[in-house]
């Protein structure tokens, strides 16, 4: 995964480390729009994107002391695109356990049934 190309001087002169952080939070940025537009099979593919730029971020060097103020930025970007993200999501995974009991419960129904003919 490579690092979004960037237009402006000052962020093609920054630590490659910082355009990761970047990339990641630009990700975590789609993934919200196609969350509010509940397109979440397009959130689960950019998920491999968002974990592809992660795993390389933890191969690079760390970043010195001057770029942490640019990293904090990125960090609260994603940050706070994931709580967005996770706060979508809430209802539609609610949805989904209250099917998954539905389907449980009646494979228990079944099963007692089947039992009570043997």
């Amino acid at each position: 995964m490579q690092p979004a190309s960037q237009s402006s001087d000052a962020m093609s002169a920054s630590p490659p480390i910082l355009q990761y952080y970047k990339t990641i939070a630009d990700i975590t940025s789609q993934m919200l729009e196609k969350a509010y537009a509940n397109q979440w099979a397009d959130v689960i593919a950019l998920s491999d994107a968002y974990q592809e730029a992660v795993e390389a971020l933890r191969n690079l060097e760390p970043l010195d002391n001057n770029a942490t103020d640019a990293r904090r930025e990125y960090l609260i970007r994603i940050l706070d695109n994931d709580a967005s993200i996770r706060k979508l999501a809430m209802p539609e995974m609610e949805r989904l356990a209250s099917l998954l009991g539905d389907i449980k419960r009646q494979r228990g129904a079944v099963q007692a049934y089947k039992t009570s003919q043997s």
